[in-house]
């Protein structure tokens, strides 16, 4: 069973999910299939990444019902204007009548802030979107949303590393009750360090492992990316193992030497 984190009076969010970035055309379609296919019931995409048509067919072709998967799909801001239709377009390509998540993928232009995510609200309301939230925005940005609305975004989705640890910031999400989603984990990270590999070692896991466990010991959720199945069966198999509380704090560290 995935775990699961969940923003207030929102639905259910695994906290595993499949990263889809510059995956692109049949590349895109086997990684989706085989994330699923090894258990994987979040896929997170955007308009952007020009792949939701694969993922949309991926996820039919796969076998596992649609209300099993939890889809996020993410506004480009250059298409604020016409948001609604953004999305429509993103349903067509995915071939589905709604979205589980709806990001705002960066913030817009100062004066469109509100208004585009006002347009987001409007989509959850219709149904369109179970859930609609934020990408690279601060806890600043996030209250100016609440406030001119009353309503804050489930989500926000940043960058996150053992690097970019910064307590700080994720009790400021904590407080306002939004879920952090963490990308570029991985990417971000310097897998040959001795304290990762250390741990590694000791609990017969992969470097990429321990990363991926720790954010989610920190109840980040993680959008690991792979185009190859081994290593997406690798970064989905986090259960049999935990850390212990000096391997997180350790970990934890590394944002003060990078």
């Amino acid at each position: 069973m995935t775990r699961t984190t969940k923003p207030p009076g929102d639905i259910a969010l695994p906290l595993i999910g499949f990263g889809t970035w510059q995956l692109r055309r049949e590349t895109a379609y086997d990684s989706v299939r085989a994330a699923l296919e090894v258990g994987y019931r979040h896929v997170d995409t955007a308009t952007l990444y020009q792949n939701e048509s694969e993922v949309g067919r991926a996820v039919r072709d796969s076998g596992v019902g649609r209300e099993q998967v939890y889809i996020t799909t993410k506004l480009r801001p250059q298409d604020a204007r016409h948001a609604r239709r953004a999305l429509e377009s993103s349903l067509r390509l995915l071939d589905t009548d709604y979205v589980d998540l709806w990001l705002i993928h960066w913030p817009t232009g100062r004066d469109e802030l509100v208004s585009t995510w006002q347009e987001l609200l409007s989509a959850k309301d219709a149904g369109l979107a179970r859930t609609v939230g934020v990408s690279n925005y601060s806890p600043a940005l996030i209250d100016l949303l609440t406030e001119a609305t009353g309503q804050q975004p489930a989500v926000n989705q940043i960058p996150w590393s053992p690097g970019q640890h910064d307590p700080a910031l994720l009790d400021e999400h904590r407080r306002r009750g939004v879920v952090v989603e963490g990308y570029s984990g991985l990417k971000n990270t310097d897998l040959r360090h001795p304290v990762l590999t250390e741990i590694a070692e000791r609990h017969a896991v992969t470097p990429a492992q321990v990363v991926l466990r720790w954010h989610l010991e920190h109840d980040i959720v993680i959008l690991p990316r792979s185009s190859r199945r081994e290593r997406i069966a690798a970064n989905f198999d986090l259960e049999h193992f935990s850390l212990t509380t000096e391997d997180v704090t350790a970990i934890d560290a590394l944002a003060r030497t990078s």
